[in-house]
């Protein structure tokens, strides 16, 4: 794939509106308090799955990044964390045996920081899960990491533990970036973090970078992409910042001559595909990259790739259960959340003896609809037949006014929409968010709210 064909930054301009990242259709601004335990319960004993994704959440961080929009508790307190714990593990032992006869196939700890959490604290909560969940042999196990608060037996004592996968919180190695954004770390650290993760046995390490932080040009970010190159990690997240001061208090730092403009930030996106790409790295959906072997690489090519609340996955048919506070859960045909403020939690956990606060759940119009929209974030390609003979529907007479919202598109050369198919365009990638609200059937009620991020 050329590069110069996914990049044409009069369409780009066009069409950088705000838009849903689409981890879940509907979105979780759907998600309403009438939805409740018992039809949490209800949808466990209906979904056709028996195979189980857990999601744990670690809120904690030891300092406030300021450009972060995550549901994080600062503190230097390490105490915390026990009382934490606590409460989670009186959470798994009260979800668990709804889930008796489900095999685990992935777990995936996220945060915050799990990082946070001393090795003492991460072999308890591992053994915790171990104890009251049936985990499969070949258990794909991730943690995210903050590479500035630990030491480099950490990759020793997770791997001992069962972990295979690494994901590293990196956004950006420029010192002047890293004082503007309050995230300054040691380059040399990473890299040999990296290095001694891989000789330690760990199969998949995958870096998180940002694009449109303060102080971001050219070429000094080009030196942060070019380091990840020499450091050969097998996955890179590529995320746009998300400039959005009026709901994150923090971002309200940054001075807007810190920030590059549009065009700049359109120049730095664009920069870091060309890098890659060169580099070898195939393009996952609209903001990941993997090595060629990879698992994403290989989904996206068999077109099994998939999305949920933690990003592009390959593990698609597992129902995913989210533990701890805010976490979300897809269970069956429908979505939950757990209570977002931690004491409110944890009062939870006391009194209902459950965390859930919001959910929702799917109607056969959000299912279909969810699916038309997956296909198009992960392969970029609907096969229409495939969804008729599934659904027992004619697509087009079904959709037949979602699609005159994609007249636009087509007549910019961005898709086709055939009688079997509708195919994405290459230089439509970075605009497949926009592409995708043509069929979102909330999406009217959240024009001209800034809602979402823009797609660059």
């Amino acid at each position: 794939m050329q590069v110069s064909q996914i990049f044409d930054k009069k369409l780009l301009n066009k069409y950088n509106t705000s838009g849903p990242r689409y981890t879940s259709y509907p979105t979780a601004l759907e998600f309403h308090n009438d939805f409740n335990h018992d039809d949490f319960i209800q949808a466990i004993a209906n979904s056709p799955s028996r195979e189980l994704s857990l999601y744990v959440h670690i809120p904690f961080c030891h300092t406030l990044c300021y450009y972060c929009g995550c549901n994080k508790v600062v503190t230097r307190h390490r105490d915390k964390a026990d009382t934490y714990l606590e409460y989670l593990a009186q959470e798994i032992a009260l979800q668990a045996p709804l889930f008796k006869d489900y095999k685990v196939k992935q777990l995936h700890w996220g945060g915050g920081t799990p990082s946070f959490l001393t090795q003492p604290q991460i072999t308890q909560l591992v053994s915790l899960l171990k104890e009251k969940f049936d985990f499969s042999a070949d258990l794909e196990m991730s943690i995210e990491i903050d590479p500035r608060e630990i030491e480099m037996d950490l990759a020793d004592h997770l791997y001992a533990l069962g972990f295979n996968r690494l994901s590293l919180g990196v956004q950006d190695l420029d010192l002047k970036v890293q004082q503007a954004i309050n995230r300054v770390q040691s380059t040399e650290f990473i890299g040999g973090f990296i290095k001694h993760a891989k000789a330690v046995g760990f199969k998949s390490i995958n870096i998180d970078l940002i694009y449109g932080l303060p102080h971001q040009t050219l070429v000094n970010f080009e030196k942060t992409l070019v380091t990840a190159h020499e450091w050969d990690v097998d996955r890179i997240s590529l995320f746009s910042y998300a400039h959005l001061p009026s709901r994150f208090a923090a971002q309200r730092k940054f001075r807007d001559e810190w920030l590059p403009n549009t065009q700049a930030k359109f120049s730095l996106m664009k920069l870091a595909i060309e890098k890659l790409c060169g580099f070898g790295y195939d393009f996952i959906g609209m903001d990941h990259f993997a090595k060629p072997n990879d698992e994403l690489s290989l989904a996206q090519n068999n077109g099994t790739l998939h999305r949920n609340f933690q990003g592009y996955t390959t593990k698609g048919g597992c129902d995913l259960l989210g533990l701890g506070v805010s976490a979300i859960s897809a269970i069956g045909n429908c979505f939950s959340q757990n209570i977002k403020d931690l004491k409110e939690y944890y009062q939870a956990i006391t009194q209902r003896q459950h965390a859930h606060i919001k959910g929702i759940s799917l109607s056969d119009d959000d299912i279909l609809r969810g699916e038309v929209i997956g296909e198009l974030m992960c392969n970029l390609y609907l096969d229409k037949q495939v969804i008729n003979e599934k659904y027992n529907i004619n697509f087009d007479e079904y959709f037949a006014e979602d699609l005159t919202l994609l007249n636009t598109f087509i007549d910019d050369g961005l898709l086709e929409n055939k009688q079997n198919y509708i195919k994405v365009a290459p230089q439509a990638r970075l605009l497949i968010r926009i592409i995708c609200m043509s069929f979102d059937a909330y999406m009217k009620k959240h024009i001209n709210q800034q809602r979402f991020s823009r797609v660059i």
